[in-house]
């Protein structure tokens, strides 16, 4: 299962309204795919479809879509949301990590 915070919930909630997307009904799609400074990076998209190989979960009112393989990568993950003056975005607290970057964009296992 991967969590969202209650930040990443309002932030998620205040740009799929912006996007067109309906926050009680679209899904936040997250993936991962290879690339970054450390391997393999975090993808994170709006979407209103699911696929066959999605799996989906709801944590805090926000939907959740994640394709199998990405799956493995982020069990136990939280999503959350740093704002203000030095915040970063949203940003994964991935368990499952053994490094990550400075930028927190990127892991590895």
């Amino acid at each position: 299962m991967i969590k969202v915070s209650e930040t990443a919930k309002k932030k998620v909630s205040s740009l799929m309204e912006e996007e067109g997307f309906d926050p009680r009904n679209d899904y936040v799609r997250v993936g991962v795919k290879s690339g970054g400074c450390s391997g393999l990076s975090y993808d994170l998209k709006f979407d209103n479809t699911i696929g066959e190989n999605d799996k989906v979960f709801e944590d805090n009112e926000v939907k959740i879509a994640v394709d199998k393989k990405s799956f493995l990568y982020l069990a136990g993950t939280t999503l959350e949301y740093s704002g203000g003056l030095n915040g970063k975005g949203f940003v994964f607290n991935n368990p499952n990590a053994n490094r990550t970057c400075g930028c927190g964009e990127s892991f590895s296992l």
